[in-house]
Formats: C-alpha cells, sequence, structure tokens
C-alpha cells in the first residue's frame, strides 16, 4: 500500500562532494517536497502523481517557516489572502481568509496588526496564510523554535489540535525529541542525510535499529565490555544501551549487578538524575526518587531492560 506522500531515494547535489541523499537533510527536505530546490535523483509523488518537476505553484503545497515570514505592513487578513490573489472573486478570497482563520481559532482577527500578536498568534497566522490556498501537504520546517518554553509548549498543544482537526498530511521538521513524539504519527530519524529509521515514537525508543538512533532518542547509558556484561549483555560485539530509567539501585548480592559510585544528582522534583561512575570507568545515568542515594554512595544498580546492539561506535 503506497502512501498519500512518498519520498523515494531523493537526493540533492551541489558538487562532487557536497550531497544530500539518498533521502535528504532536513530544511533541504522542505525545500525539494516543496519544489524549491530541484533534486537530481529520486522522485517525490502526492496522490500517485508525481511532482519532481512540478513547479511550487502548482504542487499545492502550503508551507510555514521557521521566522514565520510575516509582512509587517499587512495586516491579518492580508497576510492570510497573499497567496490567494488570482484565486476567485473578491468575497470569495475573504470568504477562504475567515474560514482559514477560524482553523487556527483566529476568527475576527482580519483587521489586527502583526505587531499586536503573541509569537503563538503569529505562529497561527502563518499556519492560517498556508492553508488559506486548500493545500494538499502542509510543510512545518521548526516553527516553534522562536517561541520561547511555556509558549512553546502551549503552542504545540494548539498546533496538534489543529492539524488533527484539519486532517492534512503535514511533514514537521523539529530538532526537539518533545515535539517530534507528541505531533507525530511517524518520526523518521535523519543522520547526515541518510534515513536511519521511521516509526512510531515507541519504536524509536524501545527498538532502535541501531546505536544512533539509540542515543539519539532519549537519554540513554551505552555499556562496553565487562560492564555490558555485568548488566547481562553478551559482549562479542554488542553494547549494551540501557535508558536512566531502566537502571534500579539494587542490593550487592546475586543476580546481574553493576557496581559504582554515585557523583552527582541532579533534583526535578518527583525523581533525581544520579550521575555514576563504574569500577571501570565508565559513567552512566540512574533515574530514581530523589532519596534512593546520595552523593559519594557506593551503590550496585540492576537493569530492568536492555537493548543489545552492534558495537558500530556510531553514537550522537
Amino acid at each position: 500500500m503506497s502512501g498519500f506522500l512518498e519520498i523515494r531515494a531523493i537526493a540533492k547535489r551541489w558538487s562532487s562532494d557536497v550531497m544530500v541523499g539518498p533521502v535528504t537533510g532536513k530544511t533541504t527536505m522542505l525545500r525539494l517536497l516543496a519544489g524549491f530546490e530541484t533534486a537530481d535523483a529520486g522522485r517525490i509523488v502526492v496522490a500517485s502523481e508525481d511532482v519532481t518537476t512540478v513547479p511550487p505553484a502548482r504542487r499545492r503545497f502550503g508551507m510555514v517557516f521557521q521566522h514565520y515570514a510575516l509582512f509587517p505592513h499587512l495586516d491579518v487578513g492580508e497576510n492570510v489572502g497573499f497567496g490567494l490573489e488570482g484565486a476567485g472573486s473578491k468575497e470569495q478570497r475573504a470568504a477562504k481568509v475567515t474560514a482559514a482563520l477560524a482553523l487556527v481559532d483566529l476568527a475576527g482577527f482580519e483587521r489586527r496588526k502583526v505587531h499586536e500578536l503573541s509569537g503563538g498568534q503569529q505562529q497561527r497566522v502563518a499556519l492560517a496564510r498556508a492553508l488559506a490556498p486548500e493545500p494538499r501537504v502542509m510543510l512545518l520546517d521548526e516553527p516553534l523554535s522562536n517561541l520561547d518554553p511555556a509558549l512553546r509548549e502551549r503552542t504545540r498543544r494548539e498546533l496538534r489540535q489543529v492539524i488533527k482537526r484539519i486532517g492534512i498530511t503535514t511533514v514537521f521538521v523539529t530538532h526537539e525529541q518533545d515535539e517530534a513524539f507528541d505531533l507525530g504519527d511517524r518520526i523518521a530519524v535523519l543522520n547526515g542525510g541518510h534515513l536511519e529509521q521511521v516509526g512510531l515514537a515507541v519504536e524509536l525508543y524501545e527498538h532502535p535499529v541501531n546505536l544512533f538512533v539509540a542515543t539519539f532518542v532519549g537519554r540513554a547509558n551505552v555499556f562496553r565490555g565487562r560492564a555490558a556484561r555485568a548488566l547481562g549483555g553478551s559482549g562479542d560485539g554488542r553494547v549494551l544501551v540501557v535508558r536512566p530509567e531502566r537502571l534500579r539501585f539494587a542490593g550487592g548480592g546475586g543476580g546481574a549487578v553493576l557496581p559504582g559510585v554515585v557523583r552527582e544528582m541532579r533534583y526535578t522534583g518527583p525523581v533525581a538524575f544520579f550521575l555514576l561512575e563504574g569500577e571501570g570507568g565508565e559513567r552512566f545515568e540512574v533515574l530514581a526518587e530523589p532519596d534512593a542515594a546520595r552523593v559519594d554512595d557506593r551503590v550496585h544498580v540492576q537493569a530492568t531492560r536492555v537493548i543489545e546492539l552492534p558495537d558500530t561506535g556510531s553514537a550522537r
């Protein structure tokens, strides 16, 4: 079964030694999808239509840029209607602007000035402008990166609700794992222009295909040699990846345990991150209740779940 949007071995080459592909790099991928860059190999297919060489205006892709690119001399309605020039009568264009603003919960904001809006409202105006021409696919290039943490989290929730409500296929580029996990139905991990893994958030976190994905997605302790074997690993060219929440403080007797000394403790409220140093010099984190141990304590840890992977030496 083919997807609504398919990216088939797409690649972009700038010179003999500068190339993105065979998938592509994050923002460059969006520019290739939108038609702002021309692919040198591969295909882009939407609803079974090959659009690899189709001009941007005919692809019906909406794009929200990292810096929103709103026009300060135009009001909200004029910004949203900017891409509708020549598309029907004045009344029809006004109706599309109204409908797009309603989709992002900004009904009645047509005559507001851009500088009168909050960062989150500006982000939604940019989204409404991309939605007004009724695109087939929405492309979002890190649209939340300019917001402070509290506003980013609130705007992320609003954005998720809008995307779910309109039901449009959306490609969202982000460096933030929380955003990817919160917004993505399927998540792709790119590394140096190459696709490492695609899947649900739980698949990437619990079943990474290689060491890069394991250490890129979430916090991860990587054990080799004797330390890996002490936690139940087989060794033999394999590494053991253990999430901090999958390590627990245990007694020293029996079972697969790793001894260590607590070097630091970072308090976060209901839980704390304990930084431990093993006898072989390895440093690793344990997530536990704040009173589970104290700095300079000699402790033993046990793994409740491990991920064993080939030792490619390629970690984040």
